[in-house]
């Protein structure tokens, strides 16, 4: 069962849902939003990429339905969920520190286009949201997974300041890619969580859209704050 944070639940449990292309910034608006509403943070993709690596460790084609069905079928996925992070066990093993590579994030792409993964990841997500509030972040969060979720946020930004964005946190964490094939990676994933036939990258109608290029993450959970908490003393 997923963890608890130390901060008291919120009185009246609801979902916000966070959806957006790589780099927007979701993650880190994501944790601070949750930290200060005292609920838990929900890194959805963080399950995609733990499929992922399965995947491309046994040799799954990303496009082999049969072979990524019996994988999930045989698969015990547990998400430890503190205020600050998501951890991803496999079976047991913590397979968290491995989900952040270019090439993982491109075969979580593709892997989240496969209809037997989604159906499989569905229940999973929708499990976690039934425990109390939580801020989930995601690309399908408002129109899919949670359509009737209280709050919907769609987080955007300039494909350019994205991947500077990116560019720096890999940078931060060793050898890296360049800033011209990051902003690559980031464009031709943007093409394929769009376009996608099943669940494809976008707003929920009743989103509230914010743009994160001129704005810093403190600005962006501010104003998600004032919407929630005027929410909140209305209702």
């Amino acid at each position: 069962m997923p963890g608890r944070p130390g901060q008291g639940a919120v009185v009246n449990p609801f979902i916000v849902a966070i959806d957006g292309p790589a780099g927007a910034g979701k993650t880190t608006v994501s944790q601070m939003l949750a930290r200060r509403l005292g609920c838990l943070y929900v890194d959805t993709g963080a399950l995609y990429r733990g499929v992922a690596v399965l995947a491309m460790r046994r040799d799954i084609g990303l496009d082999d339905d049969l072979g990524l069905a019996k994988l999930c079928e045989n698969l015990k996925m547990d998400l430890e969920l503190t205020p600050d992070a998501t951890r991803v066990l496999a079976n047991g093993e913590d397979i968290t520190a491995g989900l952040r590579t270019p090439e993982v994030s491109m075969a979580a792409s593709a892997i989240s286009a496969r209809p037997v993964v989604r159906a499989w990841l569905l229940t999973v997500q929708r499990s976690i949201g039934t425990k109390g509030s939580c801020v989930f972040e995601g690309r399908d969060m408002g129109t899919v997974v949670f359509p009737d979720a209280k709050f919907k946020f769609f987080l955007t930004a300039d494909p350019r300041v994205r991947a500077v964005r990116r560019h720096k946190e890999l940078t931060a964490k060793g050898p890296a890619p360049s800033l011209v094939e990051v902003e690559r990676d980031i464009r031709l994933r943007d093409r394929n969580d769009s376009t996608r036939s099943t669940a494809p990258m976008a707003a929920a109608p009743d989103a509230i859209f914010l743009d994160s290029t001129e704005k810093n993450a403190d600005e962006v959970v501010k104003s998600m704050l004032e919407i929630i908490r005027e929410a909140q003393e209305i209702n």
